[in-house]
Parts: structure tokens; sequence; C-alpha cells
């Protein structure tokens, strides 16, 4: 198969890569993650402006038309610069149900906002007793007239602290564990009864508890099926594991980089310690962990589109547990071989390897996506 990039996805990869050089640097990275927003309002507006959060909306609905190889590259790149700015809550979660499960009307209300940077979203849907089951949901929404009215609560919603309007998660039949009876209501943020308490995430990005009071949303509120919302909700997960796993190969990549510089420069005996060859065995364990996510992450953005929801869940499986054994791998070496300098907050490594854990424990860890592929038979079970 023919992975190589187009010419414009070469276009889109070098500008990223060089606007994110240019104004991104680690010193500026911890100067917007101590702001009170904690991340940079400037570097928002230019993604708008170079139309990265139009990116994956269809051109009639005033998007650009790119597809899970262009979120691929934004989010590697994104995951290279360690960037805190709400890209993935908005654009690929919240994007994802704006795209996938509203309808024609309700896209031309937001994908304008979305596109231009002055609208953000947010998905809720972690409960305290969810864990990693998508299944499980307890936050209610009951019939009321024409529109519903929701109550409950959800933990860690990402960039929940600065979403405009949250996709959330509540039942509308059955039992906290049915898989039926689940809707998607688009809830206003500022909406009565809604209140939020945000905070900062180990990996220096936000997230906010939500807690909903009967809180009375329309019907145009609802986003596909009242009743029957899970498949979108695997859906959209899917596509966000995919854009995940590029973040993370970009995460892992900064890190060999920088682990391989400090080997160059660091000297031990009179020497850099990057002539020691058991240090150069422990770079090149890196370098094949992250080959192996890049060639998994690959599969993964191929299958991010596809309709056979079986063979799509199975390939996310394998991404997200390749990815977190990889990133631990990359993640373990590099701060043993920067030593004590990389568990200090003034050096990246540290913050790359917080990030990568983060990523390893959303929408489900290394243990559980595995024992979900051993339950799904295999990754190409189907073939054999």
């Amino acid at each position: 198969m023919d992975f190589d990039l187009t010419e414009e996805q070469s276009i889109l990869k070098d500008s990223l890569d060089r606007l994110l050089a240019d104004t991104y640097a680690f010193e500026e990275r911890k100067r917007h993650m101590a702001s009170a927003e904690g991340w940079s309002a400037e570097a928002w507006n230019r993604y708008a402006e170079m139309g990265l959060m139009a990116l994956p909306f269809a051109e009639e609905d005033g998007g650009i038309g790119g597809g899970p190889v262009e979120t691929m590259i934004v989010m590697e790149a994104l995951g290279k610069a360690l960037a805190l700015e709400p890209y993935f809550a908005t654009v690929i979660l919240g994007g994802g149900f704006l795209r996938l499960g509203g309808s024609a009307e309700q896209r031309s209300e937001l994908v304008s906002g979305v596109a231009d940077g002055s609208v953000k979203l947010a998905f809720a849907h972690t409960e305290r007793n969810s864990r990693f089951d998508l299944v499980r949901v307890e936050t209610t929404a009951r019939k009321d007239g024409d529109g519903w009215v929701l109550s409950g609560s959800k933990s860690v919603v990402l960039h929940g602290d600065c979403a405009d309007r949250i996709f959330v998660t509540a039942r509308t039949g059955g039992e906290a564990d049915d898989e039926t009876g689940i809707g998607i209501f688009l809830v206003d943020a500022n909406a009565e009864g809604v209140s939020r308490r945000g905070y900062a995430t180990q990996d220096g990005l936000r997230a906010a508890e939500l807690t909903l009071e009967n809180v009375r949303v329309p019907a145009e509120a609802v986003y596909g099926d009242p009743s029957d919302a899970l498949p979108l909700v695997r859906r959209v997960v899917d596509q966000a594991i995919a854009a995940l796993s590029a973040e993370a190969v970009g995460v892992m990549s900064a890190m060999h980089a920088l682990t391989v510089d400090y080997m160059k420069v660091r000297k031990q005996f009179g020497v850099p310690i990057g002539a020691f060859q058991v240090l150069q065995h422990k770079a090149v364990d890196m370098y094949v962990a992250i080959e192996q996510a890049r060639s998994i992450t690959l599969y993964a953005t191929m299958m991010a589109d596809s309709d056979d929801a079986a063979e799509r869940a199975k390939a996310m499986h394998a991404a997200k547990a390749e990815i977190g054994r990889g990133g631990r791998l990359v993640g373990e070496n590099a701060i043993q071989i920067h030593g004590g300098v990389g568990m200090t907050m003034e050096y990246a490594v540290g913050h790359y390897f917080k990030r990568m854990t983060m990523i390893d424990v959303a929408f489900g860890n290394t243990d559980h996506h595995m024992r979900a592929l051993a339950r799904a038979g295999g990754l190409f079970s189907a073939a054999a």
C-alpha cells in the first residue's frame, strides 16, 4: 500500500511543524500552562487561521473536507509540541458528534463557529462508576414536552472548563448497564442547572467535573437516536483513539529526540554517555517502539472511517494496547537515561512522559484493550 502523503498533506504537515517550532517552544508552553486558562488563545487563533478546526468537516458544511490522515498529521504535530489547547476535545470529540450525529440544521448552526475558533466543545461521558465502560451511564434524561431534562454527574471532562457546548451522554431508558437507552444531548455550558469545577490534569491539560441538576434542553439538542446512541458514541471514541495514537507517536518521537541529544552532550568518565553500548541499545529499543507505534497508528487511521464496527473496534484495541506498551517503554528509558534532571518541572522530557501516561488511560488503558482484543478473538481472527 502507498503510505506516502499527497502534496496537500505534505504542505499541511510542513506548515504546522514550522508554525509550532516557531511559536510553541517549551518555555512558551510552561507560560501558557501557568496562565488562568491553562492554554494559549493566541495559538488557538493561529490554528483557526490555518484551517485546522475546519479540517475534518465536509466542504458543504463550511469545512475543508479532510479525513483521518489529515487528523493524524495534525495530532502528531500537536503531540511533538506538547500543545495544551482544546483541539482534541473540540474538533475530534465534539466535532465527531457534530459530523457523524448532527443533522444538516445542527451542523449549519455550529460548524462555522467551531471552524473559526469561537465555539469550543467537549464530551462528557465518564462517570464515577463507569471506569472504561462506554455502556455504563447513570446520568438520566427525562422527556418533558418536546424537550428533555438531564440530571447527573460526569467526571474528567476534557477541557470541560472552557467549553461553550458539551455533548453529554444520558440514559433515556433501561438500566445502567444496558446497551440501549443511551442518548446524546448538546448542553449549553452556561445553562441553568449546569455547574463545573475545572482543574489541571497531571499532564498540564485541563478537565472539569460536571454536575447537571434538572437541566432543560430543547428537542434540537438531541444528536442521533435518543434511545440508541451507543453506536455513535463508539464510532466517535474509535476515531478519537486513532487521533490519540497519532498524538502519542509525536510525544514518543519528541522523547526519543531529546534523549539522543542528551546522550551526545552528557559526559560520564570523560566521554559522552552515548558512547556506552548499553545506552545505545536502549535508544534503539525506543526507536523500534516508536516505529511499531507508528505502524499501528497508520492501521488505526485506515480503519477510523470503517463502517464495520467490529473490525474497527479491534483495530483501535490493538492500537491503544501497542501505544500504551510502547509509550511506557520509551518514557521509562528516557527518564532513566536523563537521570534526575528528567524528573524536574524545568525539563521537557518529564512533561512528555506525563502526557504519555494520560494518553494511555484515556478511553481505556493497555490492559483494558488487551483484554478486549482477546475477547474479540485477536486482530486478524476474521481473516484466519
